[in-house]
Parts: C-alpha cells; sequence; structure tokens
C-alpha cells in the first residue's frame, strides 16, 4: 500500500512550474523594471538560476520560490481546491481592464454608485 501512494505522489511531482506561473513570475518582475541579475541579487540567487526557472528549465524548492513571490509582493496561500474559481475570480475583478492598477473589490461601478445617491 505505501508504493502504491510513493508511485501516485511521484506521478503529481512537476518536471517545471506551471507556465502561467513562471510568466506571473516574469511579469512582477518586468513591472519593477528589474532584471534577472536584480531579481536574483535581491534574494542570494545567480542570474542564471533566475533564468532556468522563468524558462521552465528548473523547478525551484519551495523556500526559493517563497522568496521569489515575497519580493515580488506576492505570496503563496493554500486554497481548498473547490474554492479555486472564486479565488481566480476576486483576483481578475480586482484588476481594472489595464491589469495595472488594482481597484478595491467592494468598489462600486459607476451604475452602481448611481443607483446608491
Amino acid at each position: 500500500m505505501a508504493d502504491d501512494k510513493e508511485l501516485h505522489m511521484k506521478a503529481l511531482r512537476l518536471n517545471r512550474l506551471p507556465e502561467t506561473l513562471r510568466e506571473e513570475l516574469k511579469a512582477a518582475r518586468l513591472k519593477r523594471d528589474w532584471s534577472q541579475l536584480e531579481l536574483g541579487r535581491r534574494i542570494g540567487l545567480p542570474q542564471v538560476h533566475i533564468s532556468s526557472i522563468e524558462t521552465g528549465k528548473t523547478v525551484p524548492r519551495y523556500d526559493t520560490l517563497l522568496d521569489l513571490v515575497r519580493v515580488l509582493d506576492f505570496d503563496l496561500v493554500m486554497v481548498p481546491r473547490a474554492l479555486v474559481p472564486a479565488v481566480q475570480a476576486l483576483v481578475r475583478d480586482s484588476k481594472s481592464p489595464d491589469e495595472d492598477t488594482a481597484r478595491s473589490l467592494y468598489a462600486f461601478d459607476d451604475d452602481e454608485a448611481a443607483d446608491e445617491s
């Protein structure tokens, strides 16, 4: 039984970070006008390692991934799988159409604000 669980766990391991996560990390770095060298300097990694993470050639250790997301002003959280679509919708809706400026999740739309007055 333990062998079955071990085989199952190995099958779930990724050989690279998901592309969307790698793109988000790179976009966050570029938004700050940081080079790979600068990001690496901030978390104590060589530029080539940052490059290999962004291109999917390397899967970072958990602590490295945590350092990366935190220095880029994000965080990793555990979300119950059933709530993932709701959380994704909240994140998507919290951003304006140009995605550069976040808006409050509780902000009124123009139509709603007119109805309130």
